[in-house]
Parts: structure tokens; sequence; C-alpha cells
């Protein structure tokens, strides 16, 4: 392979991961209104947990680690971290990055609603 096809190559790689990385930003207003659809199990506003835990904290949060909630053994044993990558494949199919979640949530299939809830809540559960 030339340099300058190389140089090429490389340059169209850059630019795709910084267009993906721009997609991946999402955007956190609009996210507050895709949460609607998490508020009757969840709450980014205070540590009181419902049908599901709260998520204040969350980024950054190991999973199963919210004092005072039941999780399944599934979840207790996923060994996930939260961060963007976890969360959008969560938000995906939570049923099926963990088998025996007791969430009851299919899932976001619009990988913009998960970018714009994902924008959300690092904005609203700091």
């Amino acid at each position: 392979m030339t340099t300058r096809r190389l140089g090429v190559w490389i340059a169209a790689g850059v630019a795709a991961l910084a267009s993906s990385a721009a997609l991946a930003q999402g955007d956190a207003e609009q996210g507050a209104t895709v949460f609607n659809k998490c508020k009757a199990c969840h709450v980014v506003d205070e540590a009181k947990n419902r049908v599901g835990p709260h998520l204040v904290g969350i980024i950054g949060r190991p999973a199963a680690s919210v004092e005072g909630y039941n999780y399944s053994n599934a979840m207790k044993e996923s060994g996930i971290v939260w961060d963007d990558a976890s969360l959008d494949e969560y938000l995906a199919s939570p049923r099926e990055l963990v088998p025996g979640t007791k969430m009851a949530f299919a899932g976001l299939r619009k990988e913009e609603e998960r970018d714009d809830v994902i924008a959300y809540l690092k904005e609203a559960t700091q």
C-alpha cells in the first residue's frame, strides 16, 4: 500500500470516528422526553427506589450497587459498570445483555433515543 493510499484510509477512519462520536453525544432535552418511558420505575433526582433502582450517580457506578434495592442474581453477577457503552447496550435490549434481569422493559430500539437518554442521564443524575 502506498503512503498516499494509507493516508487516505487513515483520514477516512478518523472522519468516521469523529462522526460516530458526534452522533453518540445525544440531546439531553430530547432524552428527558424519551425518559418518560422509564419514569414509572426509575427516578433520577433522588435516591429513592421504585419498581427499579434510582439512577442518581449511575454513570461510573457498578451494576446492582444501589443499597436497599433487591436486584436479580443475573444483575448482581453481570460485572457491568455503567458507562455510555454499557448503558447503550443495556437500553437496546436489557434481557439480551443480562439474561434473567428483572427489568421488564423491552428496550429502546432506536439508537438516537438511546443516545438522547444517555445524554439526559449524564446531566440529570450527577
